[in-house]
């Protein structure tokens, strides 16, 4: 992330006023994604407690001593604290004495112990309460750098279509895989599965030394980070001469992904983007083969809010930005999974991946 970038004096006061209407007394956010996106500096998963503290008139970063070089300036006040110091301390001197404070996700338990140890008069409660409110709607620079990222993944799926799998280890693949997301433009590699053959059907695969041959289905998912803004995509390859069954299967989560992606737009349920990609695989005879749900929330965090899932009743809006990812999975067979980042705008949606949605065949 570039600090220059983003307003994060703007953030700050619109999680206040978003903190003030959840009945929040105060924000408490340690390690995670909540803390680049409110100050621009991500902090060092270290045992020295880092925490930012905003309340209705102050926001101060409390950090390590040896830490605060790296805090790029911002509107907020830096409390470095000395080895010798209490960090816990410092933080419970900043919050107002009883009310309720939001404590971010990310925050290690041990750290959360000793505060309620401390504060014994105040209730704390998530913090997601107010982060999820602003980090679910991006900013156009945000879109920007998810829409950057969607792009170098296309220009990946494009060199993968002249890859002679046939012979490679799933692992040997990933490790191709995760070379040029670094090549085609992101900072980092974050994710790259490579499921072949009847390890296709689970979802999550993790790659591993079988050789991939003739007649695999090939799941490739992979994705990474540029300026701290994720990109996830999947897409479909075959080892030579599809069959019939992997041809048709293909068309049914082609068609699926392809409805979603038709059906968002703002005021729609989340629920119903889901349903628009199950109907199509239900009516097609694999539903109990469709396992999960169709998408995810991506920005600082490749999962998060808001999740595309028939128990979420919730309308998405005009800046989310989300996954759309239908998939069946054949025990001991193959799996067959396309997914694209999409974003809601005014109108409708913009799909950020650009890359063919074809099983492409490769050697």
């Amino acid at each position: 992330m570039t600090p220059g970038s983003f307003d994060f004096s703007g953030r700050i006061d619109r999680a206040r006023s978003v903190m003030t209407a959840a009945g929040l007394d105060g924000l408490l956010v340690s390690v995670g994604p909540d803390l680049p996106y409110l100050t621009g500096y991500e902090a060092m998963p270290l045992e020295r407690l880092t925490m930012f503290v905003v309340t209705a008139d102050d926001a101060v970063l409390v950090v390590p001593v040896l830490e605060a070089p790296r805090v790029p300036p911002g509107p907020f006040e830096v409390r470095p604290w000395a080895e010798t110091e209490d960090p816990v301390g410092i933080v419970a001197g900043l919050v107002p004495d009883g009310g309720a404070l939001g404590i971010g996700d990310h925050t290690w338990s041990v750290f959360l112990l000793r505060l309620q140890a401390v504060l014994e008069g105040v209730s704390f409660r998530s913090a997601t309460l107010v982060t999820s409110v602003l980090r679910m709607r991006k900013e156009p620079a945000e879109i920007e750098l998810l829409r950057r990222a969607a792009h170098a993944t296309d220009r990946v799926a494009a060199r993968l279509a002249d890859v002679k799998m046939s012979g490679m280890t799933e692992r040997d693949l990933s490790r191709q895989v995760g070379r040029w997301t670094v090549e085609e433009g992101h900072d980092l590699d974050t994710s790259q599965i490579v499921a072949s053959g009847p390890n296709g059907a689970s979802p999550h695969h993790e790659p591993t030394e079988r050789v991939i041959g003739e007649g695999d289905m090939v799941v490739v998912d992979f994705g990474g980070k540029l300026g701290g803004y994720c990109s996830d995509m999947t897409r479909m390859f075959v080892v030579g001469q599809a069959t019939p069954e992997q041809a048709e299967v293909h068309d049914v989560v082609q068609v699926a992904q392809r409805t979603a992606v038709d059906a968002v737009r703002p005021g729609v349920m989340a629920a119903e983007i889901d349903e628009a990609a199950r109907s199509v695989i239900e009516e097609a005879g694999y539903g109990e083969f469709f396992i999960h749900r169709t998408g995810h929330g991506i920005g600082l965090e490749g999962h998060e809010e808001p999740y595309i899932i028939e128990t979420n009743r919730e309308p998405v809006e005009a800046g989310m930005a989300f996954s759309v990812e239908p998939g069946i999975y054949l025990p001991g067979r193959f799996g067959v999974r396309i997914e694209d980042i999409v974003v809601v705008t005014d109108e409708g949606v913009e799909p950020l991946n650009r890359a063919d949605h074809e099983l492409i065949t490769v050697e």
